[in-house]
């Protein structure tokens, strides 16, 4: 159709031109165009409409889409300071399909592809690796989703496939330009992929901040972001919708959300819970993953929540989270005996600012936030020779950790072009105590503070 269309025009203008040039206002040698110049030209329209992308039926759509989000990060770990250029994994670069197709009134179908793309990661790059691919699926490509779906008016969908579980985001309610490159509750993201830095000797440990994020780095209460599951949720109503999601080897999450308007207040809101059994298989891991316990590889259960509201007249805004793990293992792994470990772990996180068109180019934010982790025991071993092992001065476990970040930061959005400018800081502390394995001997770990700056912009398609 597309060569139809332009062999059309062109014959169109050919015959233009002859008749311009028969009344003399083209000279006569302008005229004289020949067919072989127009069969060679049909050639090559062909030739161009081959090679061209297209949907490959009529009655499924396809959509592409997608955004680059590229950044620089300085920071410094009380020693040493550098800036690396990194992908944003607060919500990084990617590219997908999705598409749909109307069965009836009633009843729709529909898939989704999307493809993430790290040229860096900004969660994983340490002091000596300022790419952070110390394993292949830390940077290049990854699958994020591939899953199809049946939807229902008045039933609901039903989704199967690699997909975002039904508490994926739940502690992360955000109606604002931050959920793009500064998550509140998902602080991992921005560059706790460093070493800590003992504030001993200035020599790196082995263990990296989000390491005292239990132990994954993840935030309690929150599910996972890629699962192959089968997810159903039901239809809205009066802005509350519900869902639920099981995995195999095994995971299952239950979820609540919410989105409205009311008395000149925008606000998104969720509560979940999920459960994980024997779940080698999942991404998001338990505290105790990997121990081999004698009752199971992981259980645990996670509780979250989140709300994010917004003036819509001032600007004014305030996003909140909290979620909590409780783990039934922890407390059975022989290398805690004795020592009457905490078996669960709990984070609240807060984020407030005003968000507003100050300008014709955009909305502009400036903001604040606050993050605050208190954390049990964790399956990770410090070794005796680690610079953070210096009292027990023999192979431990993490017995508690905590840590706490506080910011700010500013973003203008470019409603022109689709984009995001953004520049934000970060400061981070924490504490740790390890116990001796298979003893109750405790020891405070003594590490440096780390500052963070970010500066980059995303931009859609």
């Amino acid at each position: 159709m597309v060569g139809g269309h332009f062999g059309g025009v062109w014959r169109t203008a050919v015959a233009a031109a002859g008749l311009l040039g028969a009344i003399g206002v083209m000279p006569a040698a302008a005229a004289d165009l020949g067919g072989d110049c127009c069969a060679d030209l049909e050639e090559r329209i062909a030739e161009l409409e081959a090679t061209t992308a297209r949907k490959g039926n009529r009655k499924v759509s396809l959509e592409l889409y997608g955004q680059v989000n590229q950044s620089v990060i300085f920071w410094d770990d009380g020693r040493e300071d550098n800036a690396y250029v990194v992908t944003n994994d607060n919500s990084r670069t990617r590219i997908g399909f999705r598409g749909k197709a109307k069965i009836d009134s009633e009843w729709e179908a529909g898939y989704r592809l999307e493809i993430g793309i790290r040229t860096a990661n900004s969660k994983r790059f340490t002091q000596s690796n300022p790419l952070g691919d110390d394993t292949k699926a830390d940077i290049g490509l990854d699958l994020r989703d591939s899953y199809w779906y049946l939807k229902n008016k008045k039933l609901g969908t039903v989704s199967l496939g690699t997909q975002s579980a039904a508490t994926d985001g739940i502690t992360e309610s955000n109606l604002t330009q931050t959920k793009d490159f500064s998550k509140y509750s998902d602080v991992e993201d921005t560059g706790l992929g460093l070493f800590l830095r003992s504030s001993t000797n200035g020599d790196l440990s082995a263990l990296s901040w989000r390491r005292l994020l239990i132990d994954s780095g993840d935030q309690p209460g929150d599910g996972d972001r890629r699962q192959n599951a089968i997810k159903y949720e039901t239809p809205a109503f009066a802005g509350f919708t519900a869902s639920a999601s099981w995995g195999g080897d095994d995971y299952w999450d239950i979820a609540l959300r919410y989105a409205g308007e009311f008395a000149g207040l925008k606000v998104a809101a969720g509560i979940g819970f999920l459960q994980i059994t024997d779940g080698p298989e999942t991404k998001h891991e338990c505290p105790a993953r990997g121990l081999g316990t004698s009752k199971s590889d992981e259980d645990c259960q996670h509780f979250g929540g989140s709300v994010s509201v917004i003036h819509e007249a001032t600007g004014l805004f305030v996003n909140a989270g909290a979620g909590q793990v409780k783990d039934d293992v922890i407390a059975s792994v022989p290398a805690f005996s004795g020592s009457n470990p905490d078996n669960k772990s709990s984070f609240w996180s807060i984020q407030a600012g005003i968000e507003k068109k100050f300008n014709s180019l955009g909305k502009t934010t400036i903001y604040g936030e606050y993050y605050d982790y208190t954390g049990g025991a964790i399956a990770r071993q410090v070794s005796g020779t680690d610079p953070l092992n210096t009292v027990l001065a023999a192979p431990a476990q993490i017995w508690s950790s905590d840590l706490q970040v506080y910011g700010f930061g500013i973003a203008q959005g470019i409603d022109a072009a689709a984009m995001v400018l953004y520049l934000n800081y970060r400061h981070v502390e924490g504490g740790l105590t390890l116990v001796e394995n298979g003893t109750s001997d405790l020891a405070k770990a003594s590490f440096d503070d780390l500052d963070l700056v970010q500066a980059g912009a995303i931009i859609k398609f």
